[in-house]
């Protein structure tokens, strides 16, 4: 599906510029976990209890360069003020061990565990949990938390 330049820049159709998975993907990845449907998929994954039957009160669909127009429209009934706070002070000097210990200490900007025990333990209790409750919602043995990063676990 090789389209020149010309036919690509008056597209303003979403889905013709991102590539999604084609029929014949989605009905390999269904039966792979023993499903027909996409419908009979959300039927064993999603509990009853929790689903909605309405539906949903969404807009119609729009292009994206109306959607981008109304984004700006609405960006520009920001005022732009001047901060005055945050500025740091002008002239002052910051004693090193201040700057050492606390400006540039690395747990400001890092992932990793400390190696103080007793400052980590409440960030192993808290992974203990994470795991836990990823093991009973999804009726695995196991869950992944071992990343030091847990926006990327799971």
């Amino acid at each position: 599906m090789n389209r020149t330049l010309d036919e690509l820049s008056g597209s303003d159709d979403f889905v013709g510029r991102h590539v999604g998975p084609r029929d014949e993907d989605v009905a390999k990845m269904l039966s792979t976990i023993g499903v027909g449907s996409v419908a009979e998929l959300i039927d064993e994954a999603v509990p009853a209890p929790i689903r909605s039957e309405d539906d949903l009160a969404l807009p119609g669909p729009r292009t994206e360069t109306d959607v981008l127009a109304e984004l700006r429209s609405l960006a520009d009934r920001n005022d732009v003020a001047i901060s005055l706070i945050g500025m740091g002070y002008s002239g002052t000097v910051t004693p090193p061990v201040i700057k050492r210990n606390v400006l540039e200490n690395p747990a400001w900007y890092t992932a990793y565990t400390p190696y103080q025990p007793e400052i980590s333990q409440g960030r192993l209790e808290a992974l203990l949990n994470y795991q836990t409750m990823v093991a009973d919602l999804t009726g695995l043995d196991v869950a992944n938390a071992s990343l030091l990063d847990e926006a990327t676990a799971a």
